[in-house]
């Protein structure tokens, strides 16, 4: 019988990490390590089991770090509140991470970069694979259409979404200005409804919904000439990214070097 591998989780309370909870109950080649969550939380000592499903796992939610390194690999579905000291404790356990927090500041961004340099650390602002594969055809696209198109990325969440836009629409930004050789802090544009605002042709904009329950959709508008391409991927249940990010981790237990790595990678999509 194949030894299952030991996947933590950061976040175990939060609507993502229930579903990678879940996820893990019948996973044909990982399994649940622990199921960690801060030190306020009023979940701490319950069967993360039942507070996911119903069902019990006999994990239960803790805000020890100790086991931390007796993983083969972590998950991180938290919030960017406390990520700085997560960061330390992910060298200190010095196990490979799947960090799949949006909303990151610069300066976690760096810390984020500086710890890839000792262990193998993969962010995921969006596991799901078919995001993935959008943005491969969004640089791509980009790249044959050039400069001369105009590209405007519109995202749509639930109401509790915190960051706007997204981190995945962020992501998607980023191919396209890769794909014709732009930075995207340089084109970005993300407030066209200024009353001052002036269009500028190679400037890639974004454009916000918030409203009920949605899980997330993205479209990437690209436009030149009498032509419009427009690509677009819509997720209806969250169960679509918690398998993405086993799929990831799985991958990442395997890695033995330290770096920086993607979904990309894990996917196989540069090969």
């Amino acid at each position: 019988m194949t030894t299952k591998i030991k996947v933590g989780l950061v976040g175990a309370t939060g609507r993502m990490g229930k579903e990678v909870v879940t996820l893990l109950q019948a996973h044909d080649s990982a399994a649940l390590s622990f199921a960690w969550t801060h030190a306020d939380s009023r979940h701490l000592a319950q069967d993360s089991g039942i507070l996911a499903n119903g069902k019990e796992n006999k994990i239960l939610v803790s805000a020890s770090t100790e086991a931390w390194s007796q993983a083969d690999v972590i998950i991180d579905f938290g919030l960017t509140d406390g990520l700085e000291e997560r960061f330390k404790d992910y060298r200190a356990a010095g196990r490979p991470v799947v960090l799949c927090v949006t909303g990151l500041s610069a300066l976690q961004q760096q810390q984020m970069t500086e710890l890839a340099r000792h262990i193998p650390l993969l962010y995921a602002a969006n596991t799901s694979v078919g995001i993935n594969l959008l943005s491969a055809l969004t640089e791509k696209a980009a790249r044959v259409l050039g400069r001369t198109a105009d590209i405007e990325i519109l995202e749509a969440h639930h109401t509790r979404k915190l960051d706007a836009p997204s981190g995945t629409a962020l992501l998607l930004g980023e191919a396209a200005a890769r794909g014709r050789g732009q930075r995207l802090a340089d084109v970005a544009e993300m407030n066209r409804n200024a009353p001052e605002h002036r269009y500028e042709q190679g400037s890639i904009g974004f454009a916000t919904l918030r409203g009920g329950d949605i899980v997330g959709e993205h479209t990437v508008y690209l436009m030149v000439g009498g032509e419009r391409l427009e690509l677009t991927h819509r997720v209806a249940k969250r169960s679509t990214f918690a398998e993405g990010a086993v799929r990831a981790a799985c991958w990442l237990a395997e890695q033995k070097t330290a770096g920086f790595y993607t979904m990309k990678d894990a996917l196989g999509l540069d090969a």
